[in-house]
C-alpha cells in the first residue's frame, strides 16, 4: 500500500501553487514546510480519511 500522496496546495503567502508529498501512514499530523517558491514557513495540518486520502489544510505562521 502506497502511503505517499502528491497534493497541490496554494502557498498562503505568495499564492503560488506548489506540489508536496504527503505521508498518510500517520492519521493526524501537523508540521511546517517551507514554500518552494518564496521560502516562507507553511503550517500543514493533515488528517487521513477512511479511504486513505489526505485532507490537507495550510496556513501561514500567524494563523496558528
Amino acid at each position: 500500500m502506497n502511503t505517499l500522496f502528491e497534493e497541490d496546495i496554494g502557498c498562503p503567502y505568495c499564492g503560488e501553487l506548489i506540489s508536496v508529498l504527503i505521508d498518510c501512514s500517520v492519521e493526524e499530523q501537523e508540521y511546517i514546510e517551507d514554500c518552494q517558491v518564496c521560502c516562507r514557513p507553511i503550517n500543514f495540518n493533515v488528517t487521513t480519511a477512511g479511504d486513505g486520502a489526505p485532507l490537507v489544510t495550510v496556513s501561514d505562521e500567524n494563523d496558528v
